[in-house]
C-alpha cells in the first residue's frame, strides 16, 4: 500500500488509526513535578506622579503650602511661605530635573525657528496663518529637564497612593 493510500485508511478508519499510534509508542511514565521555586508576588507598582508628588511634600511642603485655606493670613505671612515653599520646591527640581530654558534668547526678542525645528518644542500664537512661521517674538522661553532622576520607591502596595503619611506624635509613655 503507498503513502496516499496508507493515509486514506488512516483518515477514515477508526480500527485501523487506533492500530498505527500504538505502533512505536513509547510506554507510559509516571509523571514527576519538577521541584519549583516559590513564586514570588509582583512588587507593588507607584507611579511616578505620585512619587514626585511625595517627594514635592517631603521636601518642600508644597501640598502643605497649597491644601491650607489662606484667607485668614496676612499678605506678609503668605510672603514669607512662599519664600520657602519657592526655595525648596526649586532645589527639588532641579537635583531630579535639571530644569533649563528651552531656548537661550531675551522673552519680547525675535527668535529664528529653524525649519526642521521639532513642533514639540514651539507653540505658535497670534496670527499664525496657513504655514509654518520661520520668525516671530518670543514670549515665553519654555523648559526642559535635562535629566529625570526619580526616587526609587519601596514601600507596600497599600501604600502606593500615599503622597505623605499621617504624623501621630507619641506623648509620654
Amino acid at each position: 500500500m503507498g503513502r496516499i493510500g496508507l493515509a486514506l485508511k488512516v483518515l477514515f478508519s477508526g480500527a485501523f488509526a487506533k492500530q498505527v499510534a500504538t505502533i512505536g509508542a513509547a510506554p507510559a511514565i509516571a509523571h514527576v513535578p519538577a521541584e519549583r521555586k516559590p513564586v514570588e508576588p509582583p512588587k507593588p507598582v507607584r507611579s511616578d506622579a505620585v512619587t514626585l508628588l511625595a517627594t514635592l511634600q517631603r521636601e518642600a511642603r508644597l501640598l502643605d503650602f497649597f491644601k491650607e485655606p489662606i484667607g485668614d493670613y496676612s499678605d506678609a505671612q503668605i510672603g514669607a511661605a512662599v519664600r520657602d515653599v519657592h526655595r525648596m520646591t526649586n532645589d527639588v527640581l532641579d537635583r531630579m530635573f535639571a530644569i533649563q530654558p528651552l531656548l537661550d534668547g531675551v522673552e519680547g526678542s525675535t527668535v529664528n525657528v529653524p525649519g526642521d525645528a521639532d513642533a514639540g518644542q514651539y507653540k505658535f500664537t497670534g496670527n499664525v496663518g496657513d504655514r509654518r512661521p520661520d520668525s516671530g517674538e518670543l514670549m515665553h522661553h519654555g523648559w526642559r529637564a535635562t535629566k529625570c532622576d526619580l526616587p526609587k520607591w519601596t514601600g507596600a502596595g497599600d501604600s502606593a497612593l500615599v503622597i505623605a503619611p499621617a504624623e501621630v506624635e507619641v506623648k509620654g509613655s
